[in-house]
């Protein structure tokens, strides 16, 4: 189960995500709700009907299952209200790297070209190249433009980069 929200006072704050994001997630949600969640009640009525529920292995597991989904459409809702949907294609930013825009980098220590889109943390996916926009990358990146070169201190130590191209795609 994840955190609970950022609080300002009494007032949740605002978590960005790009339009991409926010998409996935409804998606989640409707499988969640609409697919997942009939199979986890199907299964319940299932297990019930062998009687004996204190010793009921099948009911057990899928109570915990009914549990987990539940907890997981909860979580969804919650980031979803507090969502500030950013669509990039709609900014007029002209090679400055921005939440939501793609980073095209070359790592000057190694030469290797990287790519990363900058995200909100519940999209968030280094293995997808998605780095939230507060990690020391994200945060290394954001605000610099076009043939800027940046180093970042990352737990893996300090990266030399050029930033070779910006789009907002």
């Amino acid at each position: 189960m994840s955190l609970p929200p950022l609080q300002n006072g009494n007032k949740m704050e605002k978590e960005p995500i790009t339009l991409n994001g926010m998409n996935q997630l409804k998606d989640e949600l409707v499988f969640f709700k609409r697919k997942k969640k009939p199979k986890i009640v199907s299964a319940i009525a299932e297990a019930r009907s062998h009687g004996d529920l204190k010793e009921n292995a099948e009911y057990h597991a899928a109570k915990e299952e009914q549990s987990h989904n539940e907890g997981r459409i909860t979580e969804i809702n919650d980031i979803i209200a507090r969502a500030n949907v950013i669509d990039v294609t709609k900014l007029n930013n002209e090679g400055k790297v921005i939440f939501g825009s793609t980073v095209f980098l070359e790592n000057l220590d190694s030469g290797e070209k990287i790519d990363y889109k900058i995200v909100g943390k519940d999209e968030a996916d280094l293995k997808q190249k998605l780095i939230y926009f507060q990690s020391p990358i994200g945060k290394g990146l954001i605000g610099k433009n076009k043939n800027d070169f940046v180093e970042i201190n990352t737990p893996a130590g300090i990266k030399n980069f050029e930033i070779k191209d910006v789009k907002y795609i």
